[in-house]
């Protein structure tokens, strides 16, 4: 995995005009903001968080570190043909007869969650969805512009205050919160992304830091008065690859609760098992983070992702269409199964997976056949004993909420009913077992079509973007991104659709000829001419053909959207 230092390159610069009085942010020594000031933003980078933030950055900077570089080194071993699996120092944690803190009462019942950026209207939305929680994100649902990542702060400040309101002038609408809202959880980035417009002590800040810190510090008394009932903030905690990454997590937990002198535990938050090593780790992650825990959840998409990644180098391996690649998969049923089975028996919530598609408004016999699916889905969710499942948009918070409770009755959680000890039993052959499927070019033309539009509208500034009756996030691109890469790098056979040709650079050519073509036949001539269609294509093939598989895609394309205002810490 390159370094920011290594990946980050020659940001873009804004001169501002020049202007009299203070223009800068008031920061604390050591901390320099390179971002555009603006005198909103200035009530979230105050002198105290700022403070905050780099005290938190300065104790954790080389345990971070140390964890990337451990990533790195598992990367290698993975490479040159090791296998993940559980880690034999550790078996007394995972045979131990420990349990984490109870469950705060403000979050017993998570039958449905909604996800979603820190977009103004989509804050008000979520919360108002009648959904059990929102998981607000600053990560794969959001593009981490400077503009996005303060106007969010301004946002989930103002939530937790209830003074959020959007006026939608072409409606000449104005929308504000219902009496009873979602609970907030929010989800900062993972360990691996900078925060390139905050430098602290002449480095890149750690981006999870600075979405945790700046949340936290203006947040949590209200947050606790309003919507923790005594407990809280909440989060949901992404990417982790090993219990040593929930650890540093704790010990930020802990020194946020010392700093603002709330009780030890205060803080709780969901784990992400969205990474094919973590899978292994479960009940360590749980162990670290015992008195800040409130379950683990399926990041599926991402964990598919990840399969591809972790096993780069294993031409034995290789993934079929992404569309065949579902929870009827073993290796995929089998983690669910095992992530219910740790939450339940360490007292957690074991949270389901999302379900990603958008209504279809003109076309009512394809949407019920489209809810239909995500019932059946979220059916099997519940009967194998998750206590919760996520959706993208509020318009499917009603069928999968209806699921949830005709199997769960007044129940808030199945964490003391459902301990499905059978799943005790599944192994490291379960987890690991490949996949079945076949490969098709359509395979191939989804993901460059989804890799390539994803991607435009990332650089413009949206992480969630509608495709073809889906909210895509990042994960999707990812998933497309590293399937391409793994089908060129081995010359995959498309064995699915009779053509028995092989995968190689002047098929992919030809496909991201067609596909560009047909993204600007969808989109239209002027669109497609305005946006960065052209630049997303370049850098999604460059990256689909790198001889060195990239792991993340946003690291590279993170680039594109860094601007630096020179002025924006200083005092004219």
């Amino acid at each position: 995995m390159a370094s920011f230092e290594e990946t980050f390159t020659q940001p873009k610069t804004t001169v501002p005009k020049k202007s009299s009085g203070i223009i800068g942010y008031d920061v604390p020594e050591g901390v320099e903001i390179r971002g555009r000031y603006d005198p909103e933003f200035s009530k979230i980078l105050t002198r105290g968080a700022l403070q905050f933030v780099a005290s938190l950055q300065r104790e954790f900077r080389n345990h971070i570190k140390y964890a990337m570089e451990c990533r790195r080194e598992a990367k290698m071993r993975y490479n040159n043909g090791s296998l993940p699996g559980f880690d034999p120092t550790t078996k007394y944690i995972r045979e131990g007869e420990w349990v984490c803190a109870p469950v705060p009462q403000a979050v017993a019942d998570r039958r449905v969650e909604i996800t979603g950026p820190v977009d103004r209207k989509m804050v008000i939305d979520a919360l108002n969805s009648r959904a059990k929680v929102f998981m607000a994100d600053f990560e794969d649902a959001l593009s981490p512009s400077w503009e996005n990542l303060m106007r969010g702060h301004i946002n989930l400040r103002d939530a937790v205050n209830r003074t959020i309101t959007f006026h939608d002038q072409a409606r000449n609408k104005v929308y504000k919160l219902n009496d009873q809202t979602a609970k907030l959880f929010v989800r900062p980035r993972g360990w691996h992304l900078p925060e390139a417009h905050i430098f602290i002590d002449g480095e890149p800040a750690t981006g999870c830091l600075v979405d945790f810190g700046l949340y936290f510090f203006h947040n949590y008394a209200n947050f606790r008065k309003a919507q923790g009932q005594g407990s809280g903030p909440f989060f949901y905690l992404p990417k982790m690859e090993h219990s040593r990454e929930a650890r540093i997590w704790n010990n930020v937990f802990e020194r946020a609760e010392k700093w603002v002198r709330i009780e030890k535990g205060s803080i709780r938050a969901t784990a992400l098992i969205e990474t094919l090593p973590a899978v292994f780790q479960m009940n360590e992650i749980l162990y670290e983070l015992r008195d800040h825990s409130v379950g683990l959840n399926c990041g599926r998409w991402d964990y598919i992702f990840s399969y591809i990644k972790t096993f780069q180098g294993h031409p034995d391996r290789l993934l079929p269409d992404r569309t065949q690649v579902g929870m009827a998969q073993h290796f995929m049923r089998s983690y669910s199964d095992l992530l219910i089975h740790t939450c339940h028996k360490r007292g957690v919530h074991a949270m389901g997976g999302m379900a990603a598609h958008i209504p279809i408004r003109d076309d009512p016999a394809a949407n019920e056949a489209a809810l239909e699916l995500v019932r059946k889905d979220k059916l099997r969710e519940v009967t194998a004993g998750h206590d919760g499942t996520w959706v993208t948009h509020p318009g499917l918070v009603p069928a999968c909420m209806e699921v949830f409770t005709n199997n769960m009755g007044n129940s808030p959680n199945q964490i003391h009913s459902m301990k499905r000890r059978d799943a005790s039993i599944l192994d490291e052959e379960d987890l690991l077992q490949r996949p079945r499927g076949v490969c098709t070019l359509e395979c191939l033309r989804l993901n460059t079509r989804v890799g390539i539009q994803y991607l435009a509208a990332w650089l413009t500034g949206l992480g969630c973007v509608p495709l073809y009756n889906f909210m895509e996030e990042a994960a999707a691109a990812e998933i497309s991104r590293v399937q391409n890469w793994q089908w060129l790098k081995y010359g995959v056979e498309l064995d699915g659709d009779g053509l028995g040709v092989k995968v190689n650079l002047d098929l992919f050519g030809r496909v991201v000829e067609d596909e560009m073509a047909r993204i600007e036949r969808e989109v239209g001539k002027e669109k497609f001419k305005k946006g960065m269609y052209k630049v997303a294509c370049k850098l999604f093939t460059g990256q689909c053909t790198a001889p060195v598989l990239d792991d993340f895609m946003t690291l590279d394309a993170y680039n594109n959207i860094v601007i630096h205002h020179p002025i924006g810490s200083s005092r004219l």
